[in-house]
């Protein structure tokens, strides 16, 4: 759903309760300026990327551990490679 700013500042309570059913893109001169959304679309927005931003701070942090791990496993591959389930 699309709505100019001025009806937005209008409508809010309306288009608050329609942000629980659809995003709710509100324009500025006729261009796309902010986004309405329900709060547990913003919740899951938020944990997708802070788990993205734990991914990346581990790997930084344990980089030269990740490294070490990879090389070991190009050189003599994974412990288990020869078991076999019966």
């Amino acid at each position: 759903m699309n709505v100019t700013a001025t009806d937005a500042k209008n409508r809010f309570g309306a288009l608050c309760l329609q942000a629980k059913e659809e995003p709710v893109i509100v324009e500025k001169a006729g261009r796309p300026d902010t986004v309405l959304l329900s709060w547990a679309d913003y919740q899951r927005l938020t944990a997708e990327r802070d788990a993205e931003q734990r991914q990346a701070d581990f790997n930084q942090r344990y980089a030269g551990w990740l490294a070490e791990q990879n090389a070991q496993f190009d050189a003599h591959g994974l412990w288990n490679d020869d078991l076999r389930v019966w």
